[in-house]
């Protein structure tokens, strides 16, 4: 997060999708700006609906109509991948930033042995390597994995939604890219395979030295994971900095109450519930998008739209309770209900 830090990686600026409607667009990622260093771990975190999915196809450049990029940089080692030409992005992706997506099924072509699709991805790339040396890839990319290599000769029905997902990051870390974006990719998992494919992420990104971006709607999972937390709703980033900060001292309303909605496991709470729904992104109200549910709103909050600032080292919020509070009022009984 530091931006005098010269080991940055991907340098996201300022970034914008909007999907066209007959109500006029709307505004999924507003304005969304973030860094991350070689080896870093940010994990993206919001309601469904805030942006984190959107943001993760910006990044690789596979947003299709209605949506659409409408502003912002995405710089990777200086390039801004917005506007590289179609041949250059196919260079790109795999080699230098890799997609683990959501629904690895969906992601794997049925009719292809898994050895198959890993040879494809390593092809588009390198034609230089004799079969020999492909096959050696594809051996240590399931190896890294966790996966035999006798699952090469496997079609994806034949394999565990596990098995399937792993077999995918197999594919997305075969280039070793500088940058991995992880779209969800434990959903529809039980919580012991979630565990163990988040394990095998972590492997795979202290291995290739590689920066990760996680996104997620669990808060338990992104702790565990992440070095650096976004808390994304409506579109915007709301805060954002290291996790322990965002866990112990969160510094944004919407934070506190996703932190709240989870069980303790050292004691016993009241779980909190946030109240309201996110508003339409057409035609969005004035101030900020999320003062409708938020506890602590004022006037001043539904009438002007509050900026990211400085609220700890490496830690900042869009709340305009910023620089006259050092940090976030109790919820009372009656707050919570509200």
């Amino acid at each position: 997060m530091n931006d005098g830090d010269k080991t940055r990686v991907l340098d996201v600026r300022d970034l914008e999708v909007h999907y066209d409607t007959r109500e006029g667009p709307a505004k999924a990622v507003d304005r969304v700006s973030f860094s991350l260093r070689a080896g870093e771990r940010l994990g993206l975190i919001g309601e469904s609906g805030s942006g984190k999915t959107t943001v993760a196809m910006a990044l690789m450049r596979l947003s299709r109509p209605p949506a659409r990029i409408a502003g912002g940089e995405v710089l990777l080692a200086d390039r801004d991948l917005l506007k590289l030409t179609d041949a250059e992005l196919r260079q790109t992706r795999l080699r230098d930033i890799a997609l683990v997506p959501q629904g690895a099924m969906s992601s794997l072509n049925p009719v292809m042995r898994v050895g198959d699709q890993i040879a494809d991805a390593i092809l588009a790339h390198r034609r230089d390597l004799n079969r020999k040396a492909i096959r050696t890839r594809i051996v240590e990319g399931l190896a890294n994995v966790g996966l035999d290599p006798s699952v090469a000769r496997r079609f994806p029905h034949e394999l565990s939604g596990g098995m399937k997902q792993r077999a995918v990051m197999a594919i997305a870390t075969s280039l070793a890219p500088k940058v991995i974006i992880a779209d969800e990719p434990t959903s529809a998992l039980d919580v012991v395979v979630q565990r163990q494919i988040i394990q095998t992420l972590g492997r795979l990104q202290d291995g290739l030295g590689a920066a990760v971006v996680l996104i997620g709607h669990d808060m338990g999972l992104i702790a565990q994971f992440s070095d650096t937390v976004g808390v994304m709703y409506a579109g915007r980033v709301v805060e954002l900095g290291p996790v322990q900060q965002i866990i112990e001292t969160p510094r944004h309303p919407y934070t506190r109450l996703l932190i709240d909605s989870l069980p303790g496991i050292r004691e016993r709470k009241a779980l909190r519930g946030i109240p309201g729904l996110p508003p339409r992104l057409v035609n969005l109200p004035e101030g900020c998008r999320f003062a409708a549910r938020c506890p602590f709103a004022f006037d001043r909050c539904r009438a002007e739209t509050p900026e990211q600032q400085t609220v700890a080292s490496y830690h900042v919020a869009a709340c305009h309770l910023y620089p006259q509070h050092d940090s976030l009022p109790p919820i009372t009984a009656s707050e919570d209900t509200a």
